[in-house]
């Protein structure tokens, strides 16, 4: 076993009626400014409202804003990084799905005096300093992005970019299921996917995977695959909408140690080019990177086959076991309605050599999938999905 670190944030609330603890953790944290940094979405749907009268009940004003889009552009998040200056906050509150806790994140680095522009902070460990303390309060369970210590960012009209430093890891995650009660079922199949392939990924990754990571993305899968149907059938069962959360945490936590790999790679030009959801573009490439895969990973993917019991068939080798469960994951995106095939979601055959060209370019992801792709067999995994 080579060496290994492992990082988390340091404070992590889980369960119902847990977001009752956000005034006594802003308090906490020094905060008596906050800025709540949301979507619109998130406001018309009410869940607003419980964080600002938890705060209100205990004198603590807070202003929002509220113009995060999916995939957040930078214009919009110096904007934010604005607002934070202009009212003096001393505090960031993140609500919402992985676009608004990313873009809050990169409020607090960037919102002190003296920071980092925000082409400075691009990459692995560019970001030198903390900023304003952070408290993170998701609303979907998909991305994790409450307890990773990373943020993605659309930086021109088709490309996306990472930031990632443990200066992002916020100082606290609030993660209360209620919250998530409302998802409509295709966000809940989308997001509960892409939490799956959070785990898949940071299982088989090919530089940090160590023993915590493993550990934390087998139960996430457990609870995912285990939970996400009666999610997406009965969206106020909230038995699976905790077993949701949580697994959609522990994957965040897995892969923000044990970095995710070409699944996301071949997602993002998806999202920067076609504005796919992000969960919607993992589920749609997954099987096919998955079945690429399988000649490096094999025996990795079958011990996930066994930690999830599949069943076995005729033939018990580590490839077998490893097709049965991406065979597993595809029927269970098929239960759940989520789209299977990039015609589905209006691209075009002819847009393969144009994702193909985008995916090599997101080396930091490529680097850890356990095979080496190169642009063909990019192009052709676009062409098996399409």
């Amino acid at each position: 076993m080579n060496n290994y670190s492992f990082q988390t944030v340091p404070v992590l609330h889980f369960g119902e009626g847990c977001l009752a603890l956000l005034a006594e953790q802003v308090t906490a944290l020094g905060g008596t400014r906050p800025l709540i940094v949301t979507d619109r979405g998130i406001v018309a749907a009410g869940l607003i409202a419980p964080v600002e009268a938890a705060l209100a009940e205990a004198g603590i004003p807070a202003s929002v804003f509220d113009a995060v889009i999916a995939d957040p552009p930078e214009s919009i998040v110096l904007d934010a990084i604005g607002k934070a200056q202009d009212m003096g906050a001393d505090i960031v509150i993140g609500l919402g799905g992985g676009s608004s806790l990313d873009t809050a994140k990169v409020v607090a680095a960037l919102a002190v005096d003296g920071a980092q522009t925000l082409s400075e902070i691009y990459g692995v460990g560019l970001l030198a300093a903390r900023g304003l303390p952070t408290i993170l309060i998701p609303t979907t369970s998909g991305t994790g992005s409450e307890v990773t210590a990373i943020s993605i960012l659309t930086t021109g009209e088709t490309t996306k970019a990472g930031i990632v430093s443990p200066h992002l890891f916020a100082d606290a995650a609030l993660l209360d299921p209620v919250l998530t009660a409302g998802l409509p079922a295709d966000v809940t199949a989308a997001t509960g996917i892409d939490a799956m392939v959070h785990a898949i990924e940071a299982y088989t990754g090919r530089h940090a995977k160590n023993p915590i990571s493993d550990m934390l993305a087998i139960e996430a899968l457990k609870l995912l695959t285990g939970n996400i149907v009666t999610a997406c059938s009965n969206g106020t069962d909230m038995q699976a909408r905790e077993a949701m959360l949580r697994g959609s945490m522990l994957a965040g936590q897995a892969f923000a140690n044990s970095p995710v790999g070409a699944i996301h790679a071949l997602a993002y030009p998806l999202g920067g080019i076609y504005h796919i959801p992000h969960g919607l573009s993992n589920a749609l490439v997954m099987p096919h990177v998955m079945r690429f895969n399988v000649s490096a990973a094999a025996g990795l993917y079958a011990e996930l086959a066994d930690a999830l019991d599949i069943p076995q068939g005729p033939s018990n080798s580590a490839e077998a076991r490893a097709e049965a469960f991406v065979d597993y994951l595809e029927d269970l995106a098929v239960t759940v309605k989520a789209p299977r095939k990039l015609r589905d979601v209006g691209i075009a055959e002819e847009a393969v050599d144009e994702l193909a060209e985008a995916a090599m370019l997101q080396t930091r992801l490529l680097v850890n999938n356990p095979r080496e792709l190169e642009r063909e067999d990019a192009r052709k995994i676009y062409a098996d999905a399409w």
